[in-house]
């Protein structure tokens, strides 16, 4: 059993469970390597069921509101509440994340969200419900997981400890987006056939998985990670950290952007499916898989993947937004599927890139304040965004808005690239590989080097 990063493990300074080394220096591990861990094991195989629920929630939700109110405001509304909770209170989160353990927290916020899916769903069946408890169920839900996303963010390393942390990261991803897979199709049933109140009653029953998964767990076999002591000016510690490690606030930034602006799909795949297309929940629920394929793949190949550059960080979240621009112009229902598939991959692309990077280059007693303001960012956005996207959709239609999203992600992408290449004394240059145009930044020292001798 280790305690702390393992005998196999790079040496590290100070702390019980650090980072590993540069990216340059990690090794390719299996697709699949981090799942030898008993803990890991049964961490994803209770996520795998408690994600089809939640999967099914969102989407019985989304359809439940635009059915009682029939305006897209109404589900950007609904969305921003469920994030709002974490724009208000996220980085308190991440404080208490940082001092208790991990498992207790995930053991109350798998069993709050339980709950609530469980009461949303006896209002459902039994006829009562109205739009004001989806938007009540939705904030309680958005209050669990200002606790439940950094805790779960960061307990991977107490499952996994540093060497397996990427790998593990890019599986949660693909867990996820494989339930992604399966619970949009079951939901889309489910609501055609007997109604969105037994998806909700699925997803309350679906959290007993996870709950069984963590106290499952063998104590002893956890990663031992140094909790930070409760004290004044641990949220102004955990931003001061930030703010001195351009590293993480680049990437913050980036998903900031992506995640206000670009990533507000429960407005725009409703109004395509109802109001551009006029084809009803199961093409909704189309849309929501061939998404999860392409995000399934991009998770994958994070997975794979022996590094997370920011290069590759700043390239798919440029093309994410270019392929939005090229779905909202879409004339037919099956090119705009099609369209799916790369926004799926190049935005989970941004979201592991990002998250890896970031959770690799923390200070392990710091990682819930920053994992916090992460997700604060990335999730806390959607209260701003939702609602513009659904008044642009109101107003102006829902190509617009689609449309303004991805303008407004591949410029930021680009912006923040040009400014990093900037600082960092690069210059852009294109060449020919094994056949491929390629497009990446060197030195502008390299320039000299190459230039001919007078």
């Amino acid at each position: 059993m280790s305690t702390g990063p393992g005998a196999d493990s790079a040496p590290a300074p100070t702390t019980h469970d650090s980072p590993p080394g540069p990216p340059g220096g990690t090794r390719r591990s299996s697709m699949f390597s981090s799942l030898k861990i008993r803990n890991y094991r049964l961490f994803f195989a209770g996520q795998v069921v408690s994600n089809i629920g939640t999967w099914m929630q969102r989407i019985a939700q989304d359809w439940l509101v635009l059915s009682l109110t029939g305006s897209a405001t109404a589900v950007g509304i609904t969305t921003a509440l469920q994030f709002l909770p974490m724009l208000l209170f996220g980085l308190y989160g991440g404080v208490l994340v940082d001092r208790l353990p991990k498992r207790r927290i995930l053991l109350f916020t798998q069993v709050a969200m339980g709950a609530t899916g469980i009461v949303l769903a006896l209002l459902t069946l039994s006829g009562r419900v109205e739009v004001w408890h989806v938007y009540v169920a939705a904030f309680a839900v958005g209050l669990a997981t200002v606790l439940d996303n950094p805790a779960r963010q960061s307990f991977v390393s107490e499952m996994v400890g540093p060497d397996q942390l990427q790998n593990a990261v890019s599986l949660n991803s693909a867990n996820f987006q494989s339930a992604r897979l399966v619970g949009p199709a079951v939901a889309g049933l489910m609501i055609t056939g007997v109604g969105t109140g037994w998806a909700f009653l699925a997803n309350g029953l679906s959290f007993v998985a996870p709950i069984a998964g963590l106290l499952l767990m063998r104590g002893r076999e956890l990663h031992a990670v140094q909790r930070a002591p409760r004290g004044k000016g641990q949220l102004r510690e955990g931003l001061h950290y930030v703010a001195g490690r351009p590293d993480l606030i680049w990437p913050i930034v980036l998903v900031g952007f992506i995640g206000t602006f670009g990533f507000n799909f429960p407005v725009y795949l409703t109004a395509f499916a109802d109001d551009v297309f006029h084809a009803g929940a199961g093409s909704y629920s189309l849309f929501n898989t061939l998404m999860a394929v392409g995000s399934l793949v991009g998770a994958l190949l994070a997975a794979r993947r022996g590094t997370s550059r920011m290069r590759v960080l700043i390239a798919a979240a440029v093309a994410f937004g270019l392929v939005e621009l090229a779905a909202a112009a879409a004339p037919t229902l099956w090119l705009f599927a099609l369209c799916m598939v790369p926004i799926g991959m190049f935005g989970m692309t941004v979201n592991v890139t990002a998250n890896t990077t970031i959770q690799m280059g923390t200070d392990p007693a710091m990682r819930g304040r920053v994992m916090a303001l992460y997700m604060m960012v990335f999730l806390g956005g959607s209260p701003v965004g939702a609602p513009i996207a659904g008044w642009i959709t109101d107003a102006y239609g829902v190509r617009a808005g689609l449309a303004a999203g991805g303008a407004v992600s591949a410029l930021a992408a680009a912006v923040i690239g040009l400014f990093l290449a900037r600082v960092g004394g690069l210059r852009l240059a294109v060449g020919w590989r094994h056949g491929h145009p390629t497009l990446r930044f060197v030195p502008k020292e390299r320039r000299k080097e190459l230039a001919p001798v007078a």
